[in-house]
């Protein structure tokens, strides 16, 4: 592969991580939002108690609720997945908990709920959500907390470099990762904003939109060490292309084996 001119400074501002410290990130699959389906819902119980017996390894996604938690949701707003609806960071973690995910008896856990559930069985990625105009440092330092003693394989990651930059401070070692979409952003000046936001984030590993592999970015970051993972797998014929361009697969539906 050609050097590309941006290597040095990769080099210098996100330095490759020690490989032992992300070693059990590769050759795993990840079930997205758990293992779920027409019937299990995304981000319940049920899905990731479904991926621990099958082995997976388990990616899900946490916002901050009105008192300060992390809860495991993906949504800005309950409409989708709930019969209530609104802003999911409006209320509180208690108030949450009692809502039931669509079409099942599932509640909406809270971050504790999940760690607890897991307990080490298999490897845990927390997505962390962000908007630009709202500070990252709440629900970072909430899942941090939630974090505390707890002894499995996790890692954060966030599209938010702000995030891999917190956790670098306050919580070095703390995996981080960096998610990264070329969607609608793929001259020359999305090159120099993935750039500016690896720079930001140091990550350990970035999660890399299957749909953007083969990628040069993907490439290079993964020949100088960061294991790259890629989202969403979701059918046989993505899976083959994780397969060669990425070192895990984070897959649902059709792209699980």
């Amino acid at each position: 592969m050609r050097l590309s001119p941006f290597a040095p400074i990769d080099a210098l501002r996100a330095p490759p991580p020690e490989p032992a410290r992300v070693a059990w990130l590769a050759g795993r699959e990840y079930a997205h939002r758990g293992l779920h389906d027409d019937v299990v819902p995304e981000n319940s119980p049920a899905a990731f108690a479904g991926a621990i017996a099958r082995g997976m390894g388990i990616e899900c996604d946490v916002q901050k609720t009105a008192d300060g938690r992390a809860m495991v949701f993906h949504d800005w707003e309950l409409d989708r997945l709930t019969d209530q609806t609104g802003a999911t960071g409006a209320h509180t973690v208690a108030e949450l908990e009692q809502l039931t995910l669509l079409g099942s008896a599932e509640r909406v856990p809270s971050l504790d709920r999940v760690l607890d559930q897991v307990a080490g069985q298999v490897p845990l990625i927390i997505e962390i959500k962000s908007k630009r105009d709202r500070k990252v440092s709440p629900l970072c330092l909430a899942v941090l907390r939630a974090l505390e003693g707890y002894r499995g394989d996790h890692a954060v990651m966030s599209f938010d470099p702000r995030v891999g930059r917190w956790f670098s401070v306050h919580a070095p070692e703390t995996v981080r990762g960096l998610v990264v979409t070329e969607e609608g952003n793929r001259g020359l000046r999305g090159t120099v904003e993935r750039h500016l936001a690896l720079w930001h984030a140091a990550p350990d590993f970035i999660a890399y939109d299957i749909r953007d592999l083969p990628s040069r970015f993907a490439a290079a970051q993964r020949e100088r060490g960061l294991p790259v993972l890629t989202w969403t797998v979701s059918t046989g014929e993505l899976r083959e292309r994780a397969a060669v361009h990425a070192d895990a697969p984070i897959a649902e539906g059709e792209g699980v084996a």
